[in-house]
This record gives structure tokens, sequence and C-alpha cells, in this order.
């Protein structure tokens, strides 16, 4: 199993982003987590809410906006992932630059993208 990404923003909704997210990534092998706004499952994976315990994360891949992400910016830092994909739409420049202040590389990118071109 490769390295566990947390999908933020998760949706059981067929056309969310995040939930397409989180289908490519299992059918390219990663283990997954989610958080969303309300629960449900993406291919039997629950969708936490709040701010679950959560181990071993590699990844975090954030599909909501900057102004959503305030409430989020000291529990995902005390994930301490390896990095921080911004996806389009979700940019948030002080957040990044905080993130690389604790050594975490922040990256404004699609993680769609990145699965497809190899660059995951």
């Amino acid at each position: 199993m490769k390295n566990k990404t947390l999908v933020v923003g998760a949706s059981e909704n067929p056309e969310r982003y995040a939930n397409k997210a989180a289908n490519r990534l299992v059918q390219h092998g990663h283990a997954i987590e989610l958080l969303g706004s309300r629960s449900g499952t993406v291919r039997g994976n629950p969708i936490r809410t709040g701010q679950p315990e959560l181990n071993d994360i590699d990844t975090v891949t954030l599909y909501v906006s900057a102004r959503n992400q305030t409430g989020l910016y000291e529990y995902i830092k005390k994930l301490k992932p390896r990095r921080v994909i911004f996806n389009p739409g979700t940019e948030n420049p002080a957040f990044e630059k905080d993130l690389q202040q604790q050594g975490i590389e922040p990256i404004e990118a699609c993680t769609l993208v990145m699965l497809a071109t190899g660059q995951y």
C-alpha cells in the first residue's frame, strides 16, 4: 500500500472533485482517509467529520476554499504530513507560508492531474 492521503472536503456526490480524487487515489493503490462536513462513505471508506485522530498521513489534499480552511490550520499541522496539495480554487498563500515554516511542502496543483501524469 502506498502512502496515506487525507482528502479534506470529501463528499459522497460523484460530481464533486473530492469524490473523484478519492476514487482515483484508491484506483492508484493509495490508502485514504476522508474528512467532510457530512458523514458517509466513498468506496467503503468512511467520511469522518470534525477533527479525528489520524496517524501516518503523508499527503493532505484540500478541496475546501481558503476561508473554510481556517479552522483546520492547527489540525493539519498536527498531522505532520509531508505535503499539502492546494487543488485549483483552494490556494491560500498565508497558510502555504505557514506550512513551509513548519517543514511541510505546500503544492498548488491538481491531485487528479498529478495521478494521471504519474507525478503523485
